[in-house]
């Protein structure tokens, strides 16, 4: 009876602590950054070190924009989603400039028969970037069928994780596997972890307010170097018709009314100084990083059919970060204003080197 009970202990005392727990920990998160950038050739870059937790167990076809995704798990039954970040190709890229805000909620075509349907938000108002949704919409239908399979062998713990572009496609694929659990189409008891790294904005700040508030506490992160300009991106364009209905913005010109005419005309001008030339870099992005280049990811992806674009380019910057704040000794080893690599400060070694001194640090 007693050896009974000692066994059980102990895989009590296993089981809970391979579980998943909320927080940012600085040994889980540099393993997925190796695990990320296991995607490049290990031949061509023989100084990226190699993940010692988590062994690959799958990689799937390329699909939708050149976009592919790994599967890894540890010894404890841990699973890891790794999607990959941008590639050369210029499809990869056209991903990234496609730029548009859609609803976060919705249906798209990602090709004639294949129809993807996403809940990424509940607030009617939130809205995500095209390209990278249209990315997640296409890995989806390979990455379910794994997922579920994962799911009917036991597990219960998934960590999500990509750089740059994989991470900005891992914030949609999260938001998705949450939107999932909510209706019942995934376990309620299954732990969803995220670990982004280098990711750029994925939605707009009601997008960011939806996911914060469905990864609350904790089970979400962007790693970020302070000096890499890729989290900074896409470009945004903020005009009054972004805030939320109450603000004194909108209705500006109506407020004025009761100024004396001297200075109401004064502020009339200065207004419209200011608010026309973000209405019309509105449009002139809608003209180019939508239309015209909605018809290349077009030529790529035949049958697709995107969503209605919102007029719209507030793009926030999203989930919990953790910034690595470069010092003096970081740019005597990865120097700034690099005229050769302008991804100089984007790439693994200096993530790593920034965590490591931070995990020092934290010990």
């Amino acid at each position: 009876m007693k050896q009974i009970l000692l066994v059980g202990c102990l895989f009590f005392t296993f089981y809970t602590s391979a579980q998943l727990k909320p927080g940012y920990k600085f040994v889980e998160s540099m393993e997925l950054i190796k695990v990320n950038f296991r995607f490049v050739d290990s031949a061509e870059y023989p100084d990226f070190p190699a993940p010692t937790r988590f062994k690959h167990d799958y990689r799937s076809p390329i699909v939708g924009l050149d976009n592919c995704w790994d599967f890894w798990k540890d010894d404890a039954g841990v699973g890891v989603i790794s999607v990959r970040g941008t590639t050369g190709s210029t499809v990869s890229w056209a991903s990234n400039f496609y730029s548009m805000l859609v609803p976060a909620t919705g249906w798209m075509k990602i090709a004639e028969k294949d129809t993807f349907r996403y809940a990424l938000a509940e607030n009617p108002k939130a809205a995500v970037h095209l390209g990278w949704l249209y990315s997640t919409g296409a890995l989806m239908k390979d990455m379910l069928p794994k997922i579920e399979a994962f799911i009917a062998g036991g597990g219960r713990d998934l960590l999500i994780t990509g750089h740059s572009q994989g991470g900005a496609i891992a914030y949609l694929v999260t938001a998705h596997l949450w939107s999932l659990k909510k209706q019942g189409l995934l376990p309620d008891d299954l732990r969803i972890k995220t670990y982004c790294s280098a990711a750029p904005k994925p939605g707009n700040l009601q997008f960011a307010y939806a996911y914060e508030s469905m990864t609350y506490p904790g089970w979400a992160f962007n790693t970020v170097n302070a000096a890499d300009w890729v989290p900074e991106t896409p470009f945004s364009i903020q005009t009054v018709n972004d805030f939320n209905a109450t603000n004194p913005f909108s209705e500006a010109k109506q407020l004025m009314k009761g100024i004396p005419i001297p200075v109401r005309w004064f502020l009339k001008h200065a207004y419209n100084k200011m608010d026309k030339p973000t209405r019309r870099s509105q449009r002139r992005f809608e003209k180019y990083l939508g239309r015209k280049l909605g018809k290349i990811i077009l030529k790529s992806a035949p049958g697709f059919e995107p969503p209605e674009y919102l007029h719209e380019n507030a793009f926030a910057r999203c989930g919990i970060f953790v910034p690595l704040i470069p010092d003096a000794s970081y740019y005597d080893e990865f120097p700034e204003y690099n005229a050769e690599n302008k991804f100089v400060h984007h790439f693994i070694l200096p993530y790593l080197s920034l965590m490591e001194r931070m995990h020092g640090e934290t010990k």
